[in-house]
């Protein structure tokens, strides 16, 4: 099969013909036929998350069905259309999982970091680590459900039942929450790179209330703030734009260090949390949630071959929405 593969960090992606994985117990084999680009895949290309297996198949938003089971592997049929996230496999036994929060498992793999992902045309997967997908959803278009929608769904989880909620770095993540979070009836306000107004009516169009750069403040203090922008020095403007009690939310897997700061900004009992990967919980309830709430996802699909420009173009801010990779055998089937 054609598979995208960092053999180092640093020096993007090379097209290899490796072959096709065998699924091992538990496990299915996955003809992929999206594969969304996540901001981490780029931290993992670019070296800013160490210590990845090498060589490496990157991609964790991974939609597509099940050609073949392994040993024991009876939860799904053949041909059912199925979803791989970022966790793809926990230990079940350390003192994190025993507390119910196996998303912090001390053993844990991950999809496209310590396991290979799906920027490929095939792709294996733990049974009970994947997800059915919605109906209503192509694809091309389902493939950002599988983290930007995840994680953020955690972190929007995380904000508690606050009623004003900023969104800071207006891209694959935010669009999708900015529309639950809408449909949900709470005031979305969107904070995009200062100056970038075309990202600032794309979130005016899905529902904000506001839009306007980062280093803006809001019309009024927020009850609470995602960070999805992997921008420590947006924590202190998070931090003063949110209300007594407020809580902020860094989403990312990865930011730059955070600035110091005045006390003041964070007295009052406001608080900052981090997000640490998802759990099964979350993807069945995000799940539930994008079956019911009509997401409307915005993509820009590349080849699979043309992975490397793909992760170009999110380094630089081009796209609106997100990115995602279609093998050469569904490239032109519209599905």
């Amino acid at each position: 099969m054609l598979a995208m593969v960092m053999e180092r960090q640093g020096d993007g992606l090379k097209a290899r013909d490796v072959p096709v994985p065998v699924p091992g117990r538990q496990q299915v084999l996955i003809k992929v036929e999206a594969c969304g680009v996540c901001r981490t895949d780029l931290h993992v290309v670019d070296g800013e998350l160490a210590h990845p297996r090498l060589p490496l198949i990157p991609g964790h938003e991974i939609v597509g069905r099940i050609v073949e089971k392994g040993p024991g592997a009876d939860r799904f049929n053949t041909g059912t259309r199925v979803g791989v996230p970022w966790l793809a496999h926990t230990c079940g036994k350390c003192r994190f999982c025993g507390r119910g929060l196996e998303n912090l498992c001390e053993n844990a793999l991950f999809t496209g970091y310590t396991v290979d992902g799906g920027y490929a045309e095939y792709t294996v997967a733990w049974q009970d680590y994947i997800y059915r997908i919605p109906d209503r959803y192509a694809s091309p278009e389902a493939a950002p459900l599988l983290c930007a929608g995840l994680i953020g769904y955690r972190s929007y989880r995380m904000a508690g039942d606050a009623a004003s909620i900023g969104l800071y770095g207006f891209g694959a993540a935010a669009h999708i929450i900015c529309q639950v979070a809408v449909h949900e009836g709470r005031r979305v306000y969107a904070f995009t790179r200062d100056g970038d107004s075309e990202k600032q009516e794309f979130a005016m169009g899905l529902g904000a209330s506001w839009a306007s750069g980062s280093s803006s403040m809001p019309p009024k203090p927020l009850d609470a703030a995602i960070i999805f922008a992997p921008a420590g020095h947006l924590v202190p403007k998070a931090l003063a734009a949110v209300e007594k009690a407020g809580i902020v939310v860094c989403a990312g897997i990865y930011m730059s260090d955070i600035p110091s700061f005045q006390y003041d900004i964070l007295w009052w009992e406001k608080s900052i949390k981090s997000v640490a990967n998802l759990t099964r919980e979350d993807g069945n309830a995000f799940m539930e949630v994008a079956a019911e709430c009509p997401i409307n996802l915005h993509v820009a699909t590349y080849s699979l071959e043309d992975a490397n420009t793909a992760l170009s173009d999110l380094r630089t801010g081009k796209i609106r929405g997100a990115a995602v990779l279609i093998p050469r055998q569904f490239k032109n089937t519209g599905k």
